[in-house]
């Protein structure tokens, strides 16, 4: 085939360093889910939708063929991590140092999005630490406590 085709869609879910509530702020959050979106067009991932909660954030993207996950993330912490001590003084903000992805096919992507779009209504239900629980036992991918709560 001499063309090269893709459609690959990941849920990428990262949290702030030991999921301090550093996005409290509604206005903060919203203008991060805009620059995380911006980022990763920038970086040829069509972003579909970000959202997230105080805590941590949710971007799902259409991912593209010219850069790896873990540059995309990586791009996508440094960049958002100097915007947001630049934007809102917050010297002390971080995001932790690992993440979460997760492929998603084309016929769940609106049930994703309603998920992602809803998430600061969900977490009134329930933790950071148990939503990526139970996202991790969906996808089958083991993991160690000690390891993923930076």
């Amino acid at each position: 085939m001499p063309q090269s085709l893709s459609a690959v869609y990941i849920h990428l879910i990262f949290s702030t360093k030991t999921r301090q509530l550093f996005l409290r702020d509604k206005v903060l959050r919203t203008r991060l889910h805009a620059q995380l979106g911006g980022i990763s067009k920038t970086l040829g991932c069509a972003p579909i939708l970000a959202g997230g909660a105080e805590d941590h954030i949710h971007l799902l993207a259409r991912f593209g063929r010219t850069v790896t996950q873990a540059e995309w993330v990586k791009e996508l912490k440094r960049v958002s991590n100097l915007w947001v001590k630049k934007e809102f003084g917050l010297a002390d903000f971080e995001w932790q140092g690992g993440y979460a992805d997760f492929s998603v096919s084309e016929s769940n992507l609106e049930q994703v999005k309603r998920y992602v779009a809803s998430q600061e209504e969900h977490h009134r239900k329930i933790s950071f630490q148990d939503e990526l629980r139970i996202l991790l036992r969906r996808h089958r991918i083991e993991w160690d406590e000690r390891y993923v709560w930076d």
